[in-house]
């Protein structure tokens, strides 16, 4: 079954002519790989896949922002990072650092309790400084937020950005009470979700691979093959005509006309092939270079 991927995935990326051609094609693929597979589905390598062409189907551009979809303020995610804080004799403060992308909101917490057992103590909070940029702009833009005073046991600040940032870095600077000891802080990134625009002719195909995206995580065969049919079959349609817009075109696959190349995507091919049969690691190496590869011939 691992030479059947390497040749539908081979084909997929040389001859699909547009992202929608191309997309449907994968999920011919998937379809074809979840309906040969018992319990040797290639989950991870699969996933990759749906979800490269789910931002090819949202037309994702280059400053990170999409065509057929946007951003709006519902938590997604969150990126958080534990701190202990230090007292010093002359009051002196420390900086947290944290980063991370697509977020809309800052929250300075102080748990109520450190190592598990023992009460958390007070943490002088001063302010929280936050450089980031817009989604759909390329400025660094700056902003602080003046907090003055102190986070106790329990307690949290959520700081809301002005805008959803694509690339956010938020330090906070705080202190610990010099006749006590340390304190702990913890600071969380909060992402924004992604919503699908009703309006993008690849509405249908989307809906699918998200639901395609599931069914791959939970490793429900009959739904992954449901999933895969119905995604091809949206794409077959009317939607599959639209004319496709530089913000989708500029990452769609080129023909493989030359001989040369032709021969290296073999040889590649063949060692990607010679790896897949191999032992565990070599396996994982074989399945790594096959997910390069086909990026490679995405650009």
């Amino acid at each position: 079954m691992k030479r059947l991927i390497v040749i539908a995935l081979f084909a997929t990326a040389a001859f699909a002519q547009n992202p929608a051609e191309r997309v449907a094609l994968d999920a011919a693929v998937v379809d074809r790989v979840a309906e040969a597979s018992k319990r040797d589905l290639p989950t991870g390598l699969l996933e990759r896949i749906v979800q490269e062409d789910l931002e090819l189907l949202r037309g994702k551009r280059a400053d990170g922002s999409y065509q057929y979809a946007t951003y709006e303020r519902f938590e997604s995610g969150r990126i958080t990072k534990s701190f202990s804080v230090n007292p010093s004799d002359d009051d002196k403060t420390e900086t947290l650092e944290l980063r991370a992308a697509n977020v809309y909101r800052v929250i300075v917490d102080a748990p109520s309790r450190r190592l598990l057992v023992r009460k958390n103590r007070a943490v002088w909070i001063e302010r929280v400084d936050v450089e980031y940029i817009a989604q759909g702009a390329t400025q660094l833009e700056q902003r602080s937020f003046d907090v003055k005073s102190w986070l106790q046991p329990g307690e949290m600040r959520p700081l809301d950005l002005p805008a959803i940032a694509r690339q956010v870095t938020a330090r906070v600077i705080a202190r610990a009470a010099k006749d006590g000891g340390y304190g702990n802080v913890d600071v969380a990134l909060v992402q924004a979700r992604i919503v699908d625009l009703p309006s993008s002719p690849y509405a249908d195909a989307v809906t699918s691979a998200k639901a395609l995206l599931a069914a791959l995580d939970k490793g429900e065969l009959p739904a992954v093959r449901v999933n895969a049919q119905r995604m091809r079959d949206a794409l077959s349609g009317p939607a599959s005509q639209v004319a496709v817009r530089p913000s989708i075109d500029v990452i769609a696959p080129a023909p493989v006309r030359d001989s040369a190349t032709r021969l290296e995507l073999q040889t590649e091919l063949q060692m990607i092939e010679d790896l897949l049969t191999g032992s565990e690691a070599e396996r994982r190496e074989g399945l790594d270079r096959l997910h390069q590869m086909i990026r490679r011939m995405r650009q």
